[in-house]
């Protein structure tokens, strides 16, 4: 049984570890972490999304801070991606692997900010944190009590009552706000009357006409109605992103708060979540540091990763670092400090919500991405919640008719122990380019790099790897 802190405690522990002066420590940073539920990259309009007027409040905040161009999650699923973030570790160092919880003992970003006397709370996806002993949230709001995480006003209602409470106290704060949104089952969907027993409220609705493809999926009818629904909850998305920033506003915390948006990985279509692709990983990352980062500025050299989320923080508030954690600080990048450093991005893949097992490993740079797929032989079959919807089935049917879609449903399927791509000129990963005689030398210098790293970090997959390079 842990102890619970006195007021006291919690002044002494935040002098004790805080690196900033005295001054700056009167008023603590305060922290708000918005999170969307499977977004993809490029859907709101400041990372590209081409659907007008699809996210007014992202686009917002992006005019109003940084942006992150090279910014990744470490792994594309919702519960290891979070358990990364909160730890700064890669899900074989944390122990979330896939949903379930981190180890014992592994520190948390959430144990060091309560010693240091922040006030905490979480709004939605909190199963996905776990065990929840370890992450001492004071305010803890779940799913039913936010329209199944799909209600903007409830999120309003709840951030004010956050905000009220940490006036009261007079302590500084940490405050994720998931949205689950654009999360399946989408909007006006006929899987989201299956699982709510109703439609949920939606206040705009992309007609399929109006959507917009990825290029790694082929543009049929099905495929067009499901991204249509996808991007209508996308938009309610963004409503809520709008009633968070609403409520810090009113509250006045909006000059002394870090703000990050950002999505726990890519949209739920087949090459995207659930795997290591550039769609999967690649996230629209958002920071606002009044006073440090300047309005409508952009990163577009470093990469970001998942595993820095936790000792940038903790840095940005001026607290102690946690030794062992596998990632960095950015707040230099945020400052407007380049690092040479930060040249690529190692992302990994365990395991599905269903529980499967689906080893995947990639290093990605500026250009190229390596995938090492460990679960490829040519007969196990790759399953994940992507191919639930209407999207899978119309590329198979299509398939029938079309080899082209019928050779990506049967990749997507059995895929290959080794792809790589050419990010650069194709994001979308449609050209796989690992026998290509004249990226010989760059593939194995791509190899060793993983090699080295998963030695480095003690990944259960390095012996095989070694086996097969």
């Amino acid at each position: 049984m842990r102890p619970t802190l006195t007021r006291r405690d919690f002044c002494t522990a935040f002098a004790a570890a805080s690196a900033i002066p005295a001054a700056a420590a009167r008023q603590p940073l305060n922290v708000l972490l918005i999170m969307a539920d499977d977004m993809n990259w490029d859907s709101p309009g400041a990372f590209g999304g081409k659907v007008p007027g699809l996210t007014p409040n992202i686009d917002k905040l992006a005019a109003s801070g940084m942006r992150f161009a090279r910014g990744h999650v470490t792994v594309a699923v919702c519960q290891p991606s979070r358990s990364v973030l909160m730890t700064g570790r890669y899900p074989h160092r944390n122990g979330a692997e896939g949903f379930g919880p981190i180890r014992e003992d592994v520190p948390t970003l959430q144990e060091q900010l309560h010693a240091a006397g922040y006030m905490q709370g979480i709004l939605a996806k909190n199963v996905h944190l776990a065990p929840r002993a370890k992450f001492w949230w004071d305010t803890y709001i779940t799913p039913e009590q936010l329209g199944q995480g799909r209600d903007p006003a409830a999120y309003y209602r709840h951030c004010t009552e956050f905000f009220q409470k940490v006036k009261a106290e007079k302590r500084p704060f940490f405050l994720m706000a998931n949205s689950q949104d654009p999360h399946r089952p989408f909007a006006g969907s006929e899987k989201e009357l299956q699982s709510f027993g109703k439609h949920l409220d939606y206040t705009r609705k992309i007609e399929p006409e109006q959507a917009v493809i990825p290029g790694f999926l082929p543009d049929i009818p099905n495929v067009r109605k499901e991204v249509a629904e996808y991007l209508t909850s996308v938009y309610r998305c963004d409503q809520t992103v709008g009633q968070v920033l609403r409520a810090l506003v009113e509250n006045g915390f909006e000059q002394n708060t870090l703000v990050m948006f950002l999505s726990d990985n890519g949209m739920s279509f087949p090459y995207s979540k659930t795997n290591c692709y550039f769609n999967s990983t690649h996230t629209p990352w958002l920071a606002r540091w009044p006073g440090i980062t300047k309005p409508g500025a952009v990163n577009q050299n470093e990469f970001i990763s998942g595993i820095d989320f936790t000792p940038t923080i903790l840095d940005a508030a001026g607290l102690a670092p946690i030794a062992g954690v596998d990632g960095r600080s950015f707040a230099p990048l945020m400052r407007g400090k380049p690092d040479s450093a930060r040249d690529h991005v190692f992302t990994v893949f365990h395991e599905t919500s269903g529980h499967q097992r689906y080893e995947m490993r990639c290093v990605q740079n500026a250009k190229y991405g390596y995938i090492y797929n460990g679960w490829s032989d040519g007969k196990r079959i790759f399953k994940n919640e992507s191919q639930s919807g209407l999207t899978f089935e119309a590329m198979k049917a299509a398939g029938e008719k079309d080899p082209a879609i019928a050779e990506r449903v049967r990749f997507f399927i059995y895929r290959t122990p080794e792809e790589f791509y050419d990010f650069a000129s194709d994001p979308n990963a449609l050209r796989n380019r690992i026998g290509d005689p004249a990226l010989k030398s760059v593939i194995a210098g791509m190899r060793k790099q993983m090699l080295d790293w998963m030695k480095r970090t003690g990944d259960r997959q390095a012996a095989a790897f070694e086996k097969l390079v």
